[in-house]
């Protein structure tokens, strides 16, 4: 006879949640080293203390954290799959019977609350500081660079810059946009005009950068530390290289002034080795530059480059390969000239007489009665970048710079953020901010969890 599976009609069940989650479940170890304690406290000032009682702010936070760890991207779907799944029931603290939050409440408390607040940074700190207790962080040297991500806008709703102009109902976004015009991570970041502007997102870059179809995008910038691949830091820019080289200085900022870190070296590529960035790691930070240096002075028609010239520090000059000398003035003005021009520079040029007569002229200037070679102000920061690129260290901190790109990918594929789903520059900040949080807390979930570790976090 064919079995047939019946329920048994019982008035009672011994059921514990915490048995029916795998010991070995990612959330399980995310939870040992998850502290929400302080989260009532950041928020209280943006709660009212009479009305109904309001949805529990630490079980928003569990979900988002549930949602951004899993890839989950969809809030109408996070808000099912919590009430579906006994896993995400036990993280987020609710039993059998608990109540999930409706999908337009977890909006409006995430778009509202949430983001008035600063809590999503103060949380993205505090696993920060869990990832330093337990010593996952080394100050040798750290990383930094920048991914793009879509902005939730496209072509179709967006007009050329010239024409774009502010409506008196101007959504959300806008207004925030119109909120950050002075910050260097936007308005600010570049006195270019946009080809195109969202009228949707203002705030997002129209960009070209993956040698395809143009899209608006946004810019998350990372800080980590080459050991672990632990991120410090993220920030949220436009996508253009002068607000991620800004970025890169709020970071290393920000990250000293909170955690007391500062590292040896800084690895980067070479949209960071401009003549200024190098000079403010060398000069004002004290840090190794390990990055190559950006530098146009590099011909490729034949002719001798900068390179091909001696400086002399102690004379003020450079040595051709004709073994002449270049001066900034070959005479004594009446009235001291600075010797800068327009692009921030020092030029020296060599004697025509000398020129006229060089064998190598033809190899040097062609084209030109004498040669010229320019010299940055900052030149003496790209000369120490130059030294270190030729030591075995730099070579072992570029093959560990690949963490950041590792991190960048595993945000694009495993946490599935290959575009935002929240609009305006604090969209993208709560965004960048959450995935960065949840790629922190799956790295400390690998650690073993340590003996009666919520006693120890609440302490």
């Amino acid at each position: 006879m064919m079995g047939c599976q019946t329920v048994p009609a019982q008035l009672f069940y011994d059921f514990c949640l915490d048995d029916h989650v795998p010991a070995d479940h990612l959330l399980r170890g995310i939870d040992c080293h998850l502290d929400l304690n302080s989260v009532r406290t950041q928020l209280k000032p943006f709660y009212s203390s009479t009305g109904r009682p309001s949805v529990d702010p630490e079980l928003m936070m569990r979900m988002l954290i549930v949602g951004y760890c899993m890839g989950i991207r969809s809030e109408r779907r996070l808000c099912e799959e919590v009430h579906l799944n006994l896993a995400y029931r036990w993280f987020c603290r609710l039993g059998l019977d608990g109540k999930v939050p409706d999908h337009s409440s977890f909006s409006k408390n995430r778009h509202g609350r949430f983001r008035q607040s600063d809590i999503l940074r103060h949380m993205f700190e505090t696993v920060v500081e869990r990832c330093l207790a337990q010593g996952l962080v080394g100050t040798e040297g750290f990383a930094v660079d920048a991914s793009l991500i879509a902005a939730d806008a496209n072509k179709q709703h967006s007009v050329p810059g010239v024409e774009w102009e502010a409506k008196d109902d101007a959504s959300r976004s806008v207004r925030e946009y119109l909120a950050v015009l002075d910050d260097a991570a936007f308005g600010a970041a570049s006195p270019v005009t946009p080809k195109f502007i969202s009228s949707s997102d203002p705030a997002a870059q129209w960009t070209g950068a993956h040698k395809g179809h143009a899209f608006f995008a946004y810019a998350t910038n990372y800080l980590i530390d080459t050991d672990q691949g632990v991120i410090l830091d993220v920030e949220a820019t436009r996508a253009i290289r002068q607000a991620e080289v800004r970025a890169s200085r709020t970071m290393i900022d920000r990250t000293e002034s909170r955690f007391g870190l500062k590292p040896g070296y800084l690895v980067a590529d070479t949209a960071y080795g401009s003549a200024d960035n190098l000079a403010w790691l060398v000069k004002e930070k004290g840090i190794a530059p390990h990055i190559p240096v950006f530098d146009k002075s590099n011909r490729t028609d034949g002719t001798f480059s900068r390179s091909d010239f001696t400086w002399g520090s102690e004379s003020d000059l450079y040595i051709c390969p004709a073994g002449k000398e270049l001066k900034q003035f070959h005479r004594t003005y009446a009235t001291p000239r600075s010797g800068i021009t327009s692009e921030g520079t020092r030029l020296y040029r060599a004697s025509k007489k000398n020129c006229d007569a060089c064998d190598l002229k033809q190899r040097c200037c062609p084209n030109a009665p004498a040669r010229k070679v320019p010299r940055d102000l900052n030149e003496e920061a790209r000369d120490v970048a130059r030294a270190i690129a030729a030591t075995p260290a730099y070579e072992r901190s570029r093959h560990r710079r690949k963490k950041v790109e590792m991190l960048f990918a595993h945000l694009k594929r495993i946490l599935q953020m290959a575009r935002l789903r929240l609009r305006g520059p604090c969209g993208a900040r709560d965004e960048f901010l959450l995935a960065a949080t949840a790629q922190n807390l799956r790295r400390l979930a690998k650690l073993r969890p340590p003996t009666s570790l919520h006693g120890t976090i609440a302490a």
